[in-house]
């Protein structure tokens, strides 16, 4: 079986058996960069949380955010933690938005995706799969995005190595896969299902995992 061919079984194994996940859960591309930022390093249900308090406080938008206090804005990130260097690292992108792009989040994200990536990777505190959670999910371009999620399914099923970084495991689906950003989509979104529910790092529930026809090379 060829690597795309795998990839695809694998892919059409987990929509049947947890469908269509409708991923990035937000209303607006903006809130998707703002979700972005805050999920670092903390669990999603701690960012829906500080993203309530700025829809309660209506500022959810690039300039109403970057007139805030940065105490203040602090204060309504608090429950996505680390909410101090997440309030700097958002102020950031926030300038960004505001120095190069007039303040329109827009402008930012209709962009060449080559380009959009690169200014996003510019700011401090964003990282690759924060970038390339933007360039997908925000502005709707095909970049596959990896997580620890991806890479412990792909170690353990021996489709990548455990020393393989980002830009290894984001070439495997990149080069084998149809350049489609909505392919990119569903399939890391049901990554992430997989992950949580049944490729866990303690416990993982093999059995019953819809993976279990894939060839398992261990629990590392």
């Amino acid at each position: 079986m060829s690597r795309r061919a795998e990839l695809l079984a694998i892919y059409r194994s987990l929509l049947a058996a947890f469908g269509p996940q409708r991923w990035w859960p937000a209303r607006t591309p903006f809130e998707v960069c703002v979700g972005a930022i805050l999920t670092q390093n903390t669990a999603w249900t701690h960012v829906e949380r500080a993203i309530a308090n700025l829809r309660r406080e209506r500022v959810l938008g690039p300039r109403k955010l970057r007139r805030l206090a940065p105490r203040r804005l602090a204060g309504l990130l608090r429950p996505a933690g680390y909410f101090n260097v997440k309030e700097r690292r958002l102020r950031a992108f926030l300038d960004l938005i505001h120095e190069r792009h007039g303040g329109s989040i827009r402008r930012l994200l209709r962009q060449e995706p080559v380009r959009l990536r690169e200014e996003l990777l510019g700011v401090k505190g964003i990282g690759k799969e924060t970038a390339d959670s933007m360039v997908l999910y925000a502005a709707g371009a095909p970049r596959f995005v990896v997580d620890a999620y991806t890479h412990r399914v792909l170690c353990r099923h021996g489709l990548a190595a455990p020393g393989d970084g980002y830009d290894a495991v984001q070439a495997l689906f990149e080069d084998a896969l149809p350049r489609e950003a909505r392919l990119y989509n569903e399939y890391h979104a049901l990554l992430v299902h997989l992950g949580k529910d049944y490729c866990r790092s303690r416990r993982p529930r093999c059995e019953s995992c819809p993976l279990a026809w894939h060839p398992h090379e261990g629990t590392t």
